[in-house]
């Protein structure tokens, strides 16, 4: 008979052998959707904020790859250049400039957006990738809670001061990096800077949402522009966004293997930019370069219309 100690033995190794054998297919599945769409993009012309690292790069590493004209539109300008050499030499598509965007700075944003309209007569896909998550409580420049204002406010302006040339552009797209965390925000109009009380979770979350209906919102506006607008969560990827908070930061490389790698959270934003049979979609929300599920916050129509509200009174733009 088999003593205790080598029935334990016997046990963990075949604990051990079923998890190797296991560990191809949870990796598989982890991995998550795969864009199957083999279309070209030359001649067209893309911006990708956030795109010196992580998902923002994987993402413009794939569309330069399809011929495109790809625009990082980076803080870091020395991350920036070196992502786009880089992406140069591994795709061989030297059509990857980078160009100053700091989306806590709604000069910054404005003066981004009169240069590309100068420089650029076209757009084709505009990818609003950059983020921040969990960070301690801060402001921008112009006084926004940092999450809200990067998030969702910078993007906001950016988008509107880039959707004219968008619709010269049309078909045109507009993806916009939201999260599965949407389904834990609200947006609370009574302390939208948090000015009252702050947690950072909450914060990320409520952004997150902002991107949702924000997305929703624009989609109505857009109908018969031939552009059109879709948001994503791109899983939980390997990424520098904890980089804020220490103890989550060491559990997420304990944890590594069960993360996606940014090429693998790159998937569904190339997805929703490339894909031929989401041409006429718009207002939309993916997972896995499927359709996924919107919290119902994230479907309220009277929210999201009082959110473009509040975000254009805090931009001080008129868009009607």
């Amino acid at each position: 008979m088999l003593t205790s100690l080598e029935s334990l033995l016997a046990l963990s190794v075949i604990v051990s052998l079923s998890a190797f054998m296991a560990a191809p297919y949870i990796r598989k599945y982890i991995a998550g959707g795969v864009c199957k769409s083999t279309v070209k993009l030359n001649g067209k012309v893309v911006v990708i904020t956030g795109a010196n690292t992580g998902i923002g790069k994987e993402t413009a590493k794939d569309l330069a790859r399809r011929g495109a004209r790809i625009i990082l539109a980076c803080r870091d300008m020395a991350k920036g250049e070196a992502a786009a050499c880089e992406i140069q030499a591994s795709t061989g598509n030297q059509q990857v400039i980078v160009k100053k965007l700091d989306l806590a700075d709604t000069k910054s944003i404005r003066e981004f957006g009169e240069n590309f309209l100068k420089e650029e007569k076209e757009l084709h896909i505009l990818i609003n990738n950059a983020g921040v998550m969990l960070c301690p409580y801060s402001k921008t420049v112009d006084g926004f809670e940092m999450q809200l204002g990067v998030n969702h406010l910078g993007h906001f302006l950016l988008t509107f001061l880039l959707l004219e040339r968008l619709k010269k552009s049309a078909p045109a797209r507009i993806v916009n990096v939201s999260s599965l965390a949407h389904h834990c925000g609200k947006i609370r109009f009574h302390d939208l800077q948090s000015e009252k009380s702050y947690n950072r979770a909450m914060a990320y979350c409520q952004s997150k949402l902002a991107n949702i209906l924000f997305t929703r919102e624009l989609a109505k506006r857009l109908q018969g522009t031939s552009v059109t607008v879709n948001a994503l969560h791109p899983g939980s990827v390997r990424t520098e966004l904890v980089r804020h908070i220490p103890v989550i930061n060491i559990l997420w490389q304990k944890i590594i293997f069960f993360l996606k790698t940014p090429k693998e959270g790159a998937q569904t934003s190339v997805h929703c930019a490339v894909a031929e049979e989401l041409e006429s979609v718009s207002g939309k929300y993916f997972s896995d370069c499927q359709p996924a599920y919107v919290s119902p916050q994230g479907r309220n129509d009277e929210t999201a219309k009082q959110l473009w509200r509040v975000s254009c009174e805090l931009l001080g733009i008129k868009w009607d």
